[in-house]
């Protein structure tokens, strides 16, 4: 059975490749981000009747969000360098967008701050881009499905 482009669009997975990273006001362009992850500590509670009921597991905590970013080096770009050195906390979007460019999925990250730096690793023999690499710890993750 055919399926039309509305079909398509609503059942099949989104691709990868199609994101789009705002860091406070300024749209940055990025190779790759990862860690968009929530998780939570776990507690485990056992009493007398654990025997008969089993134990009791609760969602505690949530566990800190790391996230690292990576790009390639431009020169005269130091945006990054600049929001490190600087010890300030920003708001930052990551958007899983469509063919033309709107936003379907947002991972809004609240207070972040980078607290490391990674340049790239230098070869004679090689010619590959030069990426740097920039890992910050947030407060709050949520993701929207518009």
């Amino acid at each position: 059975m055919a399926l039309d482009k509305v079909k398509i669009a609503t059942t099949y997975p989104l691709p990868v490749y199609n994101y789009k990273v705002t860091i406070g006001s300024d749209v940055m362009a990025f190779s790759e981000v990862s860690g968009l992850n929530m998780e939570y500590e776990k507690v485990i509670y056992k009493d007398g009747f654990t025997y008969l009921n089993g134990m009791n597991i609760i969602r505690a905590q949530p566990k800190e969000i790391t996230i690292t970013m990576k790009r390639g080096i431009v020169s005269k770009q130091k945006e990054l360098v600049d929001w490190i050195t600087s010890k300030t906390k920003k708001d930052l979007t990551i958007d899983l967008c469509d063919p033309q460019g709107l936003a379907l999925v947002r991972w809004k990250v609240r207070k972040a701050m980078p607290f490391k730096i990674d340049a790239p690793t230098f070869s004679a023999t090689s010619n590959e881009v030069a990426i740097e690499q920039l890992q910050l710890v947030a407060q709050d993750l949520t993701i929207e499905y518009t």
